[in-house]
C-alpha cells in the first residue's frame, strides 16, 4: 500500500479527509495526521509517505515553506498536493513552481480528490517501479566492481571505474561493514539509506552471500557510528526476530584499501559466528588477542629482503613467518589480509620505478589462482615465497634500468625536494649532465618545461594542505616554496582556476 500523510490545521479538515475518500480503492493508507508544518516536518521523515496533502495557512511553519524545505532536505520527497481556500489561490500558483503537483480547493469535493487520485496514483507507481530497476542495475554494477577488489583483482582502470562509480575521491577513507543474517538485506537495504546517505554508502553480497556495506566513513565520528549500527541492529532483530551480528572493519585509506577492510570484516563475522554470538564488534576490539603476534616484524623483514635483492635469505624469512603464524594460531582470513598488504606494497613499489605490476600479479595467479583461494598455511607460504622471488628479480632489472636513465632520478629528487628553492641549473651540476640537454629531457619525459613541472608540484601541495589545514596562505606559500606570497597566488590562480582562498572555502563546504 501507498501511504498518504495529511497536515492541516482544523481538525474537522484532517477528520473529512480520512472519512470522506476510499483510499484503500486507490492503493492508499493514511499514514499519520498533522496538525502543524514543524510535525508534519518530523512525521514526514519518520515514515516517509508518497503523498502528502497539505494546507497552506498554517501556524508555525506555513505549508510552502514545509514543501520548500522537504524538497532541500530529502534526496526522495514525497508528491506534494496543497489545500487552499479561494481568497489564498494565487498561492497555488506560487506553490505549482516549487515542485508541488497539483491543489484542491476548499471546501474539499469528493468528486474532485478522486479524480486526482486517478491521475497521480499511477504516476507514483511508475515513479517508484523506474527507481527500483535504476536501482537494481546499479546495484549489479557496483556489486561487481567490490567482489572484484575483494578477490584481489587490482588495476589502474579497475581503481579509476571504482572511483566514478561509487563517486569516491582518490584518498576517500573507506570501511567495511558485514551484516548478518544476510537474507535480512533484501527487503531491508531500503532502510539502511535512512542512516547511510546513498553517496556514502555503497551495497554489495560477497560469493558467501554474506551482505556488507562499503562506507565512505570520513564525515561519521565513533559515537555516531555506534549510535546507526546499533540501531540498524536493532531494526533488523525487530524485523526478522533473530539474532543479528554487524562485524566492522577499521579505517582505511583509498580503493586500494577495499579488499583489507573486507577481510578485516570477514575475519571478525567468523570469529564471532564461532563464539556463536551476535551484537556489533569491531576489528579494533581483535587486535588484544594478537598481543604475542609478531607477523609484522617478519613481513618487514621479508620486505628488506626484497628490497635489498637479497633473494637467498627470502625463503628462511617465509618459513620464520609463517612458523610464527602457527606458533599464534592465527586464521586463514588474518594471514590472507597480512599477504594482500605486503602484495599491494610490492606491487606500490614496482610501480614507483615505473614498473608494471600487473605482469607479475598475472604470473602468479596463472600459477596460484587469486588470493582468497588459498585455504591453507602450506599453499599461502609457497604464494608469499613466489610473489618475493618474482619481486625481487623484477625490481632487480628495474633498478638497473633507471640507473642508466638520469632524467627519472631527476624527476625523484624534485619531486622529494621541491619545497625547497630548486634550479635547473644546480641540477645539472649535481647529475653531471648539460643543462639544456637536462632541460629537453625533462619536457621530453614530463610534457612540461621544469619551471613549469614544479611549480606544479608545489601547487598540488598547497591544495592539500588547503584542504586538510587551517595554515594561512603566506605560510602554506613558504611549506611549498614559493618566497613570495602574490607570485603563489597568481601561480595558484593560473594552474587552478581560482585564488587559495576560494579553493579552500571552496573544500571547506564540500
Amino acid at each position: 500500500m501507498l501511504k498518504v500523510l495529511i497536515v492541516d490545521d482544523e481538525p474537522w479538515v484532517l477528520e473529512g479527509l480520512r472519512t470522506m475518500i476510499d483510499w484503500e480503492k486507490y492503493g492508499f493508507e493514511v499514514c499519520a495526521e498533522a496538525r502543524n508544518g514543524s510535525e508534519a516536518m518530523r512525521l514526514i521523515q519518520e515514515y516517509n509517505p508518497e503523498l502528502v496533502l497539505t494546507d497552506i495557512n498554517m501556524p508555525v511553519i506555513n505549508g510552502l515553506e514545509l514543501i520548500a524545505k522537504l524538497n532541500e532536505i530529502m534526496a526522495k520527497p514525497p508528491k506534494f498536493v496543497v489545500l487552499t481556500g479561494y481568497d489564498d489561490f494565487k498561492f497555488a500558483h506560487t506553490a505549482l513552481q516549487q515542485r508541488v503537483n497539483d491543489y484542491l480547493l476548499k471546501p474539499i469535493d469528493d468528486e474532485e480528490i478522486e479524480s486526482l487520485l486517478s491521475r497521480i496514483t499511477p504516476m507514483i507507481r511508475n515513479e517508484i517501479a523506474s527507481n527500483e530497476e535504476f536501482d537494481k542495475k546499479q546495484f549489479f554494477i557496483v556489486n561487481n566492481i567490490i567482489n572484484r577488489l575483494i578477490q584481489g583483482e587490482y588495476n589502474e582502470n579497475l581503481e579509476l571505474l571504482t572511483q566514478s562509480t561509487l563517486k569516491l575521491q582518490a584518498n576517500a577513507e573507506l570501511m567495511c561493514i558485514l551484516i548478518e543474517p544476510a537474507t535480512s538485506m533484501n527487503p531491508f537495504h531500503r532502510r539502511i539509506v535512512d542512516y547511510f546517505p546513498s553517496e556514502c554508502s555503497s551495497f554489495f553480497q560477497d560469493r558467501s552471500g554474506r551482505t556488507g556495506i562499503i562506507l565512505q566513513s570520513a564525515s561519521i565520528d565513533n559515537e555516531s557510528l555506534e549510535v546507526i549500527v546499533n540501531q540498524i541492529r536493532s531494526d533488523i532483530a525487530e524485523q526478522f526476530h533473530e539474532p543479528v551480528l554487524l562485524a566492522l572493519s577499521s579505517r582505511m585509506i583509498g580503493v586500494c584499501s577495499i579488499r583489507e577492510i573486507y577481510m578485516q570484516a570477514v575475519d571478525v563475522w567468523k570469529r564471532k559466528t564461532h563464539q556463536q554470538k551476535d551484537g556489533v564488534f569491531y576489528y579494533s576490539e581483535l587486535r588484544t588477542i594478537k598481543k604475542k603476534d609478531h607477523h609484522k616484524d617478519h613481513f618487514k623483514q621479508l620486505l628488506d629482503k626484497v628490497l635489498a635483492n637479497d633473494i637467498e635469505q627470502i625463503q628462511p624469512c617465509v618459513k620464520e613467518a609463517f612458523a610464527s603464524f602457527v606458533e599464534n594460531q592465527l586464521t586463514i582470513e588474518v594471514v590472507q589480509t597480512r599477504v594482500a598488504h605486503l602484495e599491494l606494497t610490492i606491487c606500490t613499489r614496482i610501480a614507483q620505478m615505473n614498473g608494471i605490476p600487473d605482469t607479475m600479479m598475472t604470473k602468479l595467479q596463472l600459477e596460484y589462482g587469486n588470493l582468497g583461494e588459498l585455504n591453507d598455511y602450506f599453499i599461502l607460504s609457497r604464494y608469499v615465497q613466489s610473489l618475493c622471488m618474482l619481486a625481487t628479480v623484477y625490481l632487480s632489472e628495474l633498478e638497473q634500468q633507471n640507473e642508466q636513465n638520469t632524467i627519472y632520478k631527476v624527476i625523484q629528487y624534485v619531486d622529494r625536494e621541491f619545497r625547497n628553492k630548486l634550479k635547473l641549473q644546480d641540477l645539472a651540476r649535481q647529475f653531471h649532465i648539460n643543462s639544456t640537454y637536462l632541460g629537453q629531457l625533462f619536457r621530453k619525459q614530463t610534457g612540461h618545461g621544469f619551471s613549469e613541472y614544479l611549480n606544479a608540484r608545489r601547487i598540488e601541495e598547497a591544495k592539500s594542505l588547503l584542504k586538510r589545514t587551517q595554515l594561512k596562505i603566506s605560510d602554506i606559500a613558504v611549506q611549498v616554496g614559493f618566497s613570495n606570497t602574490d607570485y603563489f597566488i597568481d601561480k595558484f590562480k593560473l594552474i587552478v582556476g581560482v585564488v587559495p582562498s576560494v579553493y579552500k572555502n571552496e573544500n571547506k563546504h564540500k
